[in-house]
């Protein structure tokens, strides 16, 4: 008999989870989350979510910080970890795992959690962190990495902090990303100069008399300005600029003396040079 292949389906989950307090505490996952979604068409096929009652309830906040959160008393009633491990395991073992930052962080957990149980942890397919992903190649144009700021930039909503809610964020920011990509490959001499963000934007300060520069944030793939074949994008060119300021000057003279105006022009494009 021969064995079925892997299967093609992306399952995008998220875990919510306690903060450790002190030192040598773990993290505790308080909800998990998943929808499967069919890599052609991006529809969502199944979901599945259950919140998580860690053995020490002690270790949950009675209040949360956000207005969504998980309280102590939310989880009191809902299962342990063990209860829900097989639909868990069943739901992520042989696809495809999406996710924002689940390789350093919601992978890591899901194997911790396993083997408290003395279980084997379920396996992937493949793997797509979103956040390896989009750094790479949507660069910081929408700021940090975090889907908050991501979900923001596209108009999608504040981000809930609950694992269902968060996923199927997950995957609207990926297609509207993926989307303005496309165009951008589609109409490079168009759209790639003039949606990016600037790789460094220096400016200056004269306090105390000291020069002090502030890079904005940038793209890590980006060239820096040592690269070879790497221009940086200007809206003039030397010589568009001394035509620009001849045709200026030309018709400002009509109504002023040419002597102040001279002087004014000949620093201000010494500065601009």
């Amino acid at each position: 008999m021969e064995a079925s292949a892997p299967s093609t389906e992306i399952v995008f989950f998220d875990l919510e989870t306690t903060v450790p307090s002190r030192t040598g505490h773990g993290f505790c996952i308080l909800e998990f989350g998943a929808i499967v979604v069919c890599p052609r068409k991006l529809i969502e096929l199944e979901s599945y979510s259950t919140l998580i009652r860690p053995k020490d309830l002690s270790i949950v906040a009675l209040r949360s910080s956000r207005c969504d959160g998980i309280t102590r008393e939310a989880v009191a009633n809902a299962p342990e970890f063990e209860e829900v491990a097989d639909k868990i395991f069943s739901t992520l073992n042989g696809r495809i795992w999406a996710g924002h930052n689940i390789q350093r962080f919601d992978c890591v957990r899901i194997k911790e959690a396993f083997a408290q149980i003395n279980r084997p942890p379920p396996l992937s397919a493949g793997m797509i962190d979103s956040l390896g992903i989009l750094a790479e190649k949507f660069g910081k144009r929408a700021g940090n990495m975090k889907m908050a700021s991501l979900a923001e930039y596209f108009g999608l909503g504040q981000q809930k902090h609950r694992s269902l809610d968060d996923v199927r964020m997950n995957l609207e920011v990926l297609k509207h990303c993926a989307t303005v990509l496309f165009l951008e490959s589609s109409l490079p001499s168009i759209l790639n100069g003039s949606w990016h963000t600037p790789p460094t934007i220096t400016t200056r300060s004269r306090s105390q008399g000291k020069l002090h520069c502030r890079e904005e944030s940038y793209n890590r793939k980006s060239p820096t300005t040592s690269s070879a074949g790497y221009q940086r994008t200007v809206p003039y060119t030397r010589g568009s600029l001394g035509k620009m300021t001849e045709r200026v000057k030309n018709l400002l003279c009509k109504a002023q003396g040419n002597q102040p105006l001279n002087n004014l022009l000949k620093h201000s494009h010494s500065l601009l040079r």
